[in-house]
């Protein structure tokens, strides 16, 4: 048998409303922070040849993926905290051998991708796939410092390029 929904009260409705803003607020960050359809072709920026400044790189782990049931040889999943001052650069360098996820903990950061005609800001809470096809710097242009957390699969354990 089944029972008789009962009308919501005014407060039961704006609730409701809250909580699908806020669940469209939180899908619209998700993709937050990404280069617009019509702006993208591949090579479009030309690569810089900036050092970094104002940037500090620390690897918080690591693991030789050769070692785990994976068994992917001469690759290691490396977790890093990247700190960028106020003007702060994070060099040119490419994911086409080193796919990364950027997390942005804290303040606001610009992107200078190859394949984006535009510069791409990433704020708080943003999440940046870098994959196959993306070379690009980044630069704190704002007043606070920026925190990353960088989480990637490198191949070269020489390979300090952010």
């Amino acid at each position: 048998m089944l029972k008789s929904r009962q009308p919501r009260t005014p407060r039961q409705g704006l609730s409701l409303a809250g909580i699908v803003m806020s669940s469209l607020a939180s899908a619209s960050a998700t993709f937050a922070g990404e280069c617009p359809a019509d702006k993208m072709r591949p090579d479009i920026r030309e690569k810089v040849d900036f050092k970094p400044v104002g940037v500090t790189d620390v690897t918080l782990g690591a693991i030789d993926l050769e070692k785990q049931p994976a068994h992917i040889r001469d690759r290691e999943l490396r977790f890093r905290k990247l700190t960028v001052e106020p003007g702060g650069i994070v060099p040119w360098h490419s994911h086409d051998d080193r796919p990364a996820l950027i997390f942005v903990q804290q303040g606001e950061i610009v992107e200078y991708a190859s394949n984006c005609s535009e510069p791409i800001v990433h704020k708080a809470g943003d999440i940046r796939p870098e994959v196959f096809g993306t070379s690009h710097w980044w630069k704190n242009l704002g007043k606070e410092t920026v925190i990353l957390y960088v989480g990637d699969v490198r191949k070269d354990p020489h390979d300090h390029n952010m």
